[in-house]
């Protein structure tokens, strides 16, 4: 297909235009954010097979699992949203110590201004949409950039987002140059999905204009797997989070660290879920995603041949099929493990016990030592909560894959080499709100101990007013919420 950028010399004017809307004050009422996000839900609702279809097109993307995660997802966030939105708008009251009396004190979340939201191709609709139902959410104004690399579906969400009708709300198609080009404009938030390495070019841009980023990244994401884990359900688990969208995910398991006894019963368990999930024949089967492009077809391939193929291993370059593929015998230092593999291939390594895993993630040696998500597989408690804790990651999912990234009320984001910041919910909101402090003092009572001249007695008062206990704070020493030596 045609694939249409924006023009160079339209980008700036987009942004200002989406900035002079703010500035009127356009996307502050909270009848505009429920309108936008209503029109949102509308269109996708409207263009659903228009979307699935071109997901189709950019992936071979299974409907159902298209949908599941892509237009699905994101309905279920706007819903959430709006649902919970008059409540995440309304000011927090909190405590005002006892010498800031008489007098109140609020948080009050306002909008930052304009957001811009760059997408990457794996998921190219939720990614570049529930950031914005965040950013509309908090009242802000949105410049999107969906990517180039998913180009049906861009085009599809090019069109959705024009159609919303708001110059408040705007999209940019292009590739490098666009991006380069936007990334030039002042925002006041950027969220960027995607690769370390570009990354790093987003906050080089944010920098120059002190722009705030959020950063939602990747990196190897481990699953731990115990001796005493319930390996048909982990086998299962495991091998649906890392084959669904091909492997195209940032958050799949990216390797699995097993306990040598179980080693093989794992692998051979695996091999039987490809199996029940895709039949013998996983190239014909409508259920599989195909991979985005072909160069990304030739970086996995290669990654093909890494210590000894125990299922899967196939490929065919005219139609960007790789099968779903589990590697054994691989080591820290084969080339699987220098870097995020984002595709079908799975690599599992060995382990004499649970604190070699630990230490294996911990080392850091497997692209950094926190990765975007961590998996744990046991029926023993205590093993699961010993990898949560000592192994740091962006988020965690027990005796599960994905499932976290799911759930409204969790925080999705990475931490060091795989991101900053966090948004989903509630936490997308403040994401892109400024938390502003409010105290309001009363003038029926003008206390004088604070103005000069600071007498002998004043400064007496002054001190015992500043040791005051809080009564707030004195509850929760009498509840225990307090560190007991």
């Amino acid at each position: 297909m045609e694939f249409i950028t924006t023009p160079l010399d339209d980008i700036a004017p987009k942004v200002l235009a989406a900035r002079a809307a703010f500035e009127k004050g356009t996307t502050r009422p909270a009848a505009w954010r429920i309108a936008t996000l209503k029109r949102m839900r509308s269109l996708l609702e409207a263009r659903e097979e228009r979307l699935l279809d071109a997901l189709v097109a950019d992936f071979g993307k299974p409907r159902a699992e298209a949908w599941l995660t892509e237009i699905g997802f994101t309905v279920g966030d706007i819903d959430h949203t709006l649902a919970n939105l008059a409540l995440w708008m309304k000011p927090d009251r909190v405590g005002t110590p006892v010498a800031f009396k008489p007098g109140s004190s609020h948080i009050i979340s306002e909008p930052v201004g304009v957001v811009c939201d760059i997408a990457p191709w794996n998921y190219p609709v939720q990614l570049l949409l529930v950031p914005m139902v965040a950013a509309i959410a908090a009242g802000n104004a949105v410049v999107a950039k969906p990517s180039e690399l998913a180009p049906h579906t861009a085009a599809e969400l090019v069109d959705l987002i024009e159609a919303i009708g708001d110059p408040a709300v705007t999209v940019v198609q292009g590739g490098v140059a666009e991006t380069t080009e936007l990334l030039a404009q002042r925002f006041d938030h950027i969220i960027y999905t995607g690769n370390s390495r570009v990354a790093r070019i987003v906050m080089r841009a944010a920098a120059e204009h002190l722009t705030p980023v959020t950063l939602e990244l990747g990196g190897k994401s481990p699953a731990i797997v115990s001796r005493n884990a319930n390996i048909a359900v982990a086998a299962k688990r495991i091998a649906w989070g890392k084959f669904v969208n091909a492997g195209q995910t940032c958050i799949a398991p990216d390797y699995v660290l097993v306990e040598e006894s179980v080693h093989d019963e794992l692998v051979a368990a695996m091999g039987k879920a490809v199996e029940e999930f895709y039949g013998t024949d996983v190239q014909a089967s409508a259920d599989f995603t195909r991979i985005v492009n072909e160069p990304h077809f030739h970086r996995l391939e290669k990654l093909l041949h890494n210590g000894t193929v125990a299922v899967g291993g196939q490929s065919d370059v005219d139609t960007r099929y790789i099968a779903p593929t589990v590697l054994t015998g691989i080591t820290k230092d084969d080339p699987v493990m220098a870097e995020e593999i984002f595709g079908p291939i799975l690599p599992v390594i060995s382990v004499q016990s649970l604190d070699e895993a630990i230490g294996f993630v911990k080392d850091g040696s497997a692209m950094g030592d926190k990765p975007l998500a961590l998996y744990t597989f046991s029926e023993s408690d205590a093993e699961n909560d010993k990898v949560v804790a000592e192994c740091t990651s962006g988020g965690a999912c027990v005796n599960g894959t994905l499932f976290h990234i799911s759930n409204p009320h969790l925080p999705f984001g990475g931490v060091g080499e795989s991101g900053m910041g966090s948004y989903h919910g509630k936490f997308g909101f403040d994401a892109f709100s400024h938390q502003r402090g409010v105290h309001t003092r009363s003038t029926k009572i003008d206390p004088s101990f604070t103005y000069p001249p600071y007498t002998a007695k004043k400064f007496k008062l002054i001190r015992k007013g500043m040791s005051m206990s809080d009564p707030r704070d004195v509850v929760a020493k009498a509840r225990g919420w307090f560190h007991k030596a």
